[in-house]
């Protein structure tokens, strides 16, 4: 006869309390230190992770996330992973990853994960890299599709330090003098206005003062800020249509940019207040 043992399952030389706990382990360790600190082997802890995944519970997720995270060194298409989580208030967990940020790799995921699992959702979360849009918009049309408030305050920044950049070499081969307007001042100006206090405050109003392109810059972005305040879409919409005329009145490339592709995502970009 064969006997169906509680503690275990099948012929597993682990018992399902041990595999869940090294499963559990290995979300803060590597699976080599797992195995030398609780005196095990690689096999068993691999073999736990598989227990692990067969096992755990997808039902009830309500937010997802899509994102694509950069390892190595290089900026190759195999340097790049896309991953696959939950956003939930009472749970945040990694629930999928994968090689490459192409519409191909996140279709794959979500098939891995399930039709079922794909049409629970309500509220999806990315940010605006096609591939992610094109394959969300056709798998999980049901959920309410929501941009990513960092990916756009990036995005800001990096049109700040553009701007800043080619300011800061013009004003070195003028003069010394002229340079030390914008000398040390990068972080300072990739920091909130709150978050900006001392020395480094009085140098970032001196140079408010002298109107730089780098000051206005910063300043359309600090203004941006504002439309998260806001809780209806509609005065959110006239905010953004009156901050992407004075970005577009500017006459700084970067600021233009962003302007341009707030406009074309401006749907997506609505739904931050629609979802509260």
């Amino acid at each position: 006869m064969v006997e169906h043992i509680p503690w275990s399952d099948g012929k597993r030389p682990l018992t399902t309390a041990m595999m869940g706990f090294l499963a559990r382990w290995v979300r803060r360790l590597s699976w080599r230190e797992t195995a030398a600190v609780f005196q095990t082997s690689w096999e068993s802890v691999y073999r736990s992770v598989e227990w692990g995944l067969s096992h755990r519970q997808l039902c009830g997720v309500e937010s997802i996330g899509v994102d694509e995270i950069h390892w190595g060194h290089r900026k190759r298409a195999d340097n790049f992973l896309t991953v696959v989580y939950q956003i939930d208030a009472g749970c945040r967990r990694l629930l999928w990853i994968g090689k490459r940020r192409s519409e191909k790799t996140l279709r794959r995921g979500l098939k891995e994960l399930g039709s079922e699992f794909v049409k629970g959702p309500r509220f999806v979360c990315s940010d605006m890299w096609k591939p992610y849009l094109n394959v969300i918009a056709v798998e999980a049309g049901q959920a309410l599709h929501v941009l990513d408030r960092f990916h756009i305050a990036m995005h800001m920044n990096q049109a700040v330090d553009e701007v800043r950049r080619p300011e800061s070499t013009r004003l070195r081969a003028k003069s010394k003098e002229e340079a030390r307007r914008l000398k040390n001042m990068r972080w300072p100006l990739l920091r909130k206005a709150s978050r900006v206090r001392g020395e480094a405050r009085n140098e970032l109003n001196a140079l408010l003062a002298n109107k730089l392109a780098t000051a206005r810059a910063w300043e359309l972005e600090e203004v941006f800020q504002n439309f998260w305040k806001y809780t209806s879409p509609l005065g959110a919409s006239a905010f953004l249509d009156c901050w992407c005329q004075r970005a577009t009145r500017c006459r700084l490339e970067p600021l233009k940019k962003v302007a341009r592709m707030l406009r074309a995502h401006e749907d997506l970009l609505m739904n931050w207040f629609c979802a509260k």
